[in-house]
C-alpha cells in the first residue's frame, strides 16, 4: 500500500499528517518526501543517516570536429536546451530533460550525453521509520527527475507514506502517480477549498481514489465539508484546531507521541485510506 498525502496549497499541515501517520504504526513504514526543493519530514524526526546517493541527468555534449550544423538536435529539442543557427549548437544545460532524442536524431554521431547532478537521495532510520528523502541542488529547476529517483528507492512490499510537494504542479504529478490512494490535506477556509477543488479535479484526471483530511477544524466555515459532501467525497480524518498541536509541531515534535489521544485518529486515517484503496489489505496502526 502506496498513500500520498497532498495538498492543494502550502501551509495546510500536510507534512504533519505524514509524519504522525507514520509514528502511528506498530510496525516496519517507510516514509518518502518528495518534496525536494524543501524537505522537512526530517525536522520530527531523530534518526541516523544510514545512505546517501547522488542523482545525475544525462545532458548532451557536442564534438564540434564531428557536426555538420545540420540542426537536427536543435529541432526535435522542444525545451530549446539545444539550439543551432547553422553553426555547431548551442547548449543549456539547466533546461535539458535529459530524453536524450538529440543523440539518436544526430546523423554524424556528434552527440554524447554527459552526467549533470541535480541532487541526493538520503536515507534515513528513526526506530521503526524509514525516511527517504530527495534534497535537489541549489539552482536546479528540474524536480521531477529527482523525485522520481526517490520514489525508485521505496520498496512494494511495505507500507509507504508519501509527502508529496504541495500544489497541482509537474513535481506533484511526478509524485502521486501510480500510488494506491491519496489523501488530501486542507484547511476550512475560502483558500483551502479553492486549492483542494483544484487538487480534486487534478487526482480525478489521474484516477486515484482519494479523500480528504480537513485539519484546524473551527477555525473557519463549513464549506469544505459542503464540498466534499456534494462531491461524493470521504473525509478521512477531522483535526480540530488545537492550540496543543501547534505547541508540539513548533517544538519539533510528533502529535502522536505528545498527545497519545490523537493516535487512534491516526489509524482511522490509514484504515480509511487502506478502504479506497481495496482490494489492497489493509496494515493498521497499533
Amino acid at each position: 500500500m502506496m498513500l500520498g498525502v497532498a495538498s492543494g496549497k502550502g501551509g495546510t499541515g500536510k507534512t504533519t499528517v505524514a509524519v504522525n501517520l507514520a509514528r502511528a504504526f506498530g510496525s516496519g513504514v517507510w516514509l518518502a518526501d518528495c518534496d525536494v526543493e524543501e524537505p522537512n519530514a526530517h525536522l520530527f524526526l531523530r534518526g541516523t543517516t544510514i545512505g546517501s546517493r547522488t542523482v545525475s541527468l544525462p545532458v548532451p555534449q557536442v564534438e564540434a570536429g564531428l557536426c555538420d550544423a545540420c540542426g537536427a538536435c536543435a529541432r526535435l529539442c522542444q525545451y530549446h536546451a539545444i539550439v543551432s543557427f547553422g553553426t555547431p549548437p548551442l547548449l543549456f544545460p539547466e533546461l535539458c530533460h535529459g530524453c536524450g532524442g538529440c543523440v539518436r536524431v544526430c546523423p554524424r554521431g556528434a552527440i554524447a550525453e554527459v552526467d549533470r547532478r541535480i541532487g541526493v537521495v538520503e536515507t534515513q532510520r528513526d526506530g521503526h521509520i524509514t525516511l527517504v528523502q530527495g534534497r535537489l541542488d541549489v539552482g536546479v529547476a528540474l524536480v521531477p527527475p529527482l523525485v522520481r529517483a526517490v520514489k525508485a528507492s521505496l520498496p512494494r512490499d511495505m507500507p509507504v507514506i508519501v509527502d508529496a510537494p504541495p500544489g497541482t504542479s509537474c513535481p506533484v504529478i511526478a509524485t502521486i502517480r501510480g500510488l494506491d490512494a491519496l489523501a488530501l490535506v486542507t484547511e476550512p477556509t475560502p483558500f483551502g477549498l479553492h486549492d483542494l477543488s483544484l487538487a480534486v479535479d487534478m487526482v480525478r484526471q489521474l484516477n486515484i481514489p482519494f479523500g480528504v483530511v480537513v485539519n484546524r477544524v473551527g477555525v473557519g466555515d463549513d464549506r469544505v465539508h459542503g464540498f466534499c459532501r456534494r462531491e461524493g467525497i470521504p473525509i478521512l480524518l477531522d483535526i480540530p484546531d488545537d492550540r496543543r498541536i501547534a505547541e508540539v509541531c513548533s517544538r519539533g515534535r510528533l502529535v502522536v507521541d505528545e498527545l497519545p489521544e490523537y493516535r487512534p485518529a491516526f489509524a482511522r486515517l490509514w484504515a480509511g485510506a487502506c478502504a479506497l484503496a481495496a482490494p489492497v489489505p489493509a496494515l493498521a496502526p497499533l
